[in-house]
């Protein structure tokens, strides 16, 4: 790795992309999906009450030089209240955990939720390490996604992650052609397998929502979407991308990460996601 990934700068673009992705909806997808967002400083967090997982309520940013209080967090827990959901996490880098962080969890009664490894590294290190899209199965082609083919792009995104509400395949759906994001896809033939955007934040890139159906693995179908979405990250004039997929547990094997890991991405950090709950 030529050089480290800005640590706020990784934060900044992860919660930069989640909000954008959805907080940006057109206005209906929001009104129906209860949608909204706060900004505190550089810490942003984000509530979708309507969503059964759970999983886009999530806040992160923090860092960029200010300090990370219980009053901060405690403003956070207020606006999940205030959003009627109940559960929201925070998303904060290890090293940046304050030294009373044990008295802020306790006080705020947060828990330990999943993990996640975070990857960085410099454009340039990627696009040597090896040509994904040489090695997709011959009979898969990748490419950029037009807006006509928004729908079905979201439909393999979002369903492959567990959100199949067609209010949330709207969200998605209204991503494509957005400023600052580049959506890509692989088709077998004239169908989507496998998808994956880029946000792109300055100097930062985020490969976010990489996916792909059943059928469609072990054809090499993420591999060439990372390696695609990295050289348009450089044509954006991104210095840097950075990632996330979930921690391995003992036993466990998680193909994306060492996907990530063997075109050069290289672990940041692990990080745990605090949640608060009603």
């Amino acid at each position: 790795m030529k050089a480290t990934v800005p640590l706020s700068l990784a934060e900044q673009t992860e919660i930069g992309a989640y909000v954008d992705f959805v907080a940006g909806a057109p206005a209906p997808v929001r009104e129906a999906l209860g949608i909204d967002s706060l900004g505190i400083g550089s810490v942003l967090a984000l509530a979708v009450r309507e969503d059964p997982s759970r999983f886009f309520n999530r806040a992160g940013g923090f860092g960029d030089g200010e300090a990370i209080t219980a009053d901060v967090l405690a403003q956070v827990c207020d606006f999940y209240r205030k959003q009627g959901v109940s559960q929201g996490a925070f998303m904060i880098a290890p090293p940046l955990l304050p030294p009373d962080w044990a008295s802020t969890v306790a006080e705020l009664d947060l828990t330990n939720g999943r993990s996640y490894v975070k990857l960085g590294c410099d454009t340039e290190t990627m696009l040597t390490a090896g040509d994904g899209i040489a090695a997709l199965d011959p009979s898969l082609h990748v490419g950029l996604v037009e807006p006509h083919q928004a729908n079905e792009w979201a439909t393999v995104m979002m369903t492959a992650y567990g959100f199949d509400m067609p209010d949330m395949i709207d969200m998605a759906a209204s991503c494509v052609g957005k400023p600052n994001w580049q959506q890509y896809a692989v088709w077998d033939g004239e169908r989507i397998i496998a998808v994956g955007s880029i946000f792109i934040n300055g100097d930062c890139a985020d490969m976010f929502g990489g996916a792909t159906l059943p059928e469609g693995r072990g054809r090499g179908a993420h591999s060439a979407l990372l390696a695609i979405r990295a050289w348009a990250a450089k044509a954006a004039g991104c210095r840097w991308l950075v990632a996330e997929t979930g921690a391995e547990s003992p036993g466990d094997h998680n193909t994306s990460l060492h996907n990530m890991l063997r075109t050069g991405f290289q672990p940041l950090y692990e990080r745990t996601t605090w949640l608060w709950r009603e």
